[in-house]
């Protein structure tokens, strides 16, 4: 279970723990506390070992493939880059892998709205954080964690000058969101609208 689902678990916990001469209190707590640790679960994952790949940076489903400009907090050119987004629902592990290994240039939050995350607007409209990743090689990779409807915290592990491994942890939004991937110039991405993708697994891209 990744860490910032421990209050709420112990909450419930909590909850159960004071009302135990409480039939239905006590089920209530426990109910919070197996459905707290059911969302915040930090399932094992085995990243691709090839060369170049991109990976999915969340669990979910793709509901949009093209391009956009980046978030313009990033102070970055004005060019529109291969975009993937991926929805999660409530049912979904919500924490998010990093989708190439490299050294982290930029963490920038911005705050916004809490609308569907589902809309093509949430990129624009929504609170978001920004993670740039430089590979090795010099490639370029955006992961912006969007906040949706019920989702009311964007948690963020990840620092400038950190160095991440494909596929490493690196933070969390509560309760639904969206993740949009911004891939360098000339990647084209290899899932399509709708497809299930598995965080820290599923291939998105080959970098050219």
């Amino acid at each position: 279970m990744h860490h910032a689902g421990l209050p709420f678990v112990a909450g419930g916990l909590g909850v159960a723990a004071v009302g135990r001469k409480q039939r239905w209190v006590r089920g209530a707590g426990l109910l919070a506390a197996g459905a707290s640790a059911g969302f915040f679960r930090h399932p094992r994952r085995v990243p691709p070992t090839r060369p170049g790949v991109v990976v999915a940076p969340a669990d979910g489903m793709v509901c949009l493939v093209d391009t956009a400009t980046p978030p313009p907090e990033l102070d970055l050119p004005d060019t529109p880059l291969p975009r993937v987004s991926i929805f999660m629902s409530v049912f979904d592990a919500h924490v998010q892998r990093a989708p190439v290994g490299g050294e982290v240039l930029d963490v920038l939050h911005r705050a916004g709205r809490f609308g569907s995350a589902d809309r093509t607007e949430a990129s624009e409209d929504n609170e978001r954080n920004s993670v740039r990743i430089r590979t090795a090689e010099g490639a370029e990779v955006i992961a912006v964690q969007i906040a949706g409807l019920l989702a009311r915290r964007i948690v963020c592990d990840a620092r400038p000058g950190d160095h991440l491994a494909i596929g490493d942890t690196y933070g969390l939004i509560r309760f639904g969101s969206r993740l949009d991937t911004y891939l360098p110039v000339g990647t084209q991405p290899l899932v399509g609208v709708g497809q299930r993708m598995v965080a820290g697994e599923t291939v998105l891209a080959q970098l050219p």
